[in-house]
């Protein structure tokens, strides 16, 4: 099968695109009708570059859950420079590698707090800048998702409102020299 095909299947599948040896390749739309029903927002979408049957290239997908990315993929996996929105509006916009946040990027929670900053396997990882909603702000070294080495915090609204802390940190916590 090679050239432009249609695909259906009774389960719900289909695509619309180009073929080559029997496989997905080239500009496609594959669509998984919703087998969830009202739990789900909608049917799952693909519109873009496939290769030897898996995305691949750039495309779009439209999750079941109603997440939406739109960027690189490589070998069925989001993969390079893109963006993800939840359905709750929270948005990653940067670096994939095998799926996962990977490289520089930025998290934003629906407007509240925000993360710019490098990443590792999906979390906060090596420099970075959170910022909170209430005005707090980290600068400073991450691992594994957590505050981990040297930083700088200033406090927003609430607990030490004003203050600032200069030093280490470990696990999250002010650990080692520093000042507060």
């Amino acid at each position: 099968e090679h050239g432009q095909g249609t695909f259906s299947s009774s389960n719900g599948e289909e695509y619309v695109g180009k073929w080559k040896n029997g496989l997905r390749h080239g500009k496609g739309y594959g669509r998984t009708i919703n087998p969830y029903g009202a739990k789900f927002l909608g049917d799952e979408k693909y519109v873009g570059e496939f290769m030897h049957g898996k995305e691949h290239g750039q495309g779009t997908f439209s999750y079941f859950d109603g997440r939406l990315y739109v960027g690189k993929w490589k070998n069925g996996l989001r993969h390079g420079k893109g963006k993800l929105t939840l359905p709750n509006k929270d948005e990653y916009v940067g670096k994939f590698k095998y799926g996962e946040f990977h490289g520089k990027g930025t998290f934003t929670w629906h407007g509240r707090s925000k993360y710019v900053g490098e990443f590792k396997d999906g979390g906060k990882h090596g420099q970075g800048t959170f910022t909170w909603s209430e005005g707090g702000k980290y600068i400073g070294e991450w691992k594994n998702d957590i505050k981990h080495g040297q930083g700088i915090e200033t406090y927003g609204k609430g607990n030490f409102e004003g203050c600032n802390y200069v030093g280490e940190y470990k696990n999250g916590y002010r650990s080692g020299q520093g000042i507060f």
